[in-house]
């Protein structure tokens, strides 16, 4: 088995698990706002403010952009293994792209806890 600082000591069947989860979640996710904007006829700023207002969707939605982090960091993880043979250049590519995917996890927290 081969491991490194990417794989944080997971398995193939881990990173499969957590794959199919986390797409899981995301059709579930994409399912309920695709209902949302067929069944409201307009939506206005109050009727968007209403729907994350709700506890459960505020969590629904963190849940959803947790699986998003999960399902990108292995799919960018397994790409760059299978094509960027250059040890430092997929590195920092790897280091690039989970500093954003982190970043862009902050700003959703930020938004939908209105921190």
């Amino acid at each position: 088995m081969v491991t490194n600082a990417a794989t944080l000591g997971r398995s193939g069947v881990h990173d499969f698990i957590l794959l199919r989860a986390s797409a899981i979640v995301l059709a579930l996710y994409s399912i309920f706002m695709m209902g949302f904007f067929i069944i409201t006829p307009e939506v206005t700023f109050e009727i968007w403010h209403g729907l994350f207002s709700n506890l459960a969707m505020q969590i629904f939605t963190i849940l959803a952009v947790v699986a998003v982090l999960f399902h990108a960091w292995i799919g960018i993880w397994q790409v760059l293994t299978d094509y960027v043979k250059n040890t430092m250049l997929r590195g920092l590519l790897q280091f690039l792209f989970t500093l954003t995917l982190f970043v862009y996890v902050a700003a959703v927290l930020l938004t939908v806890w209105g921190v």
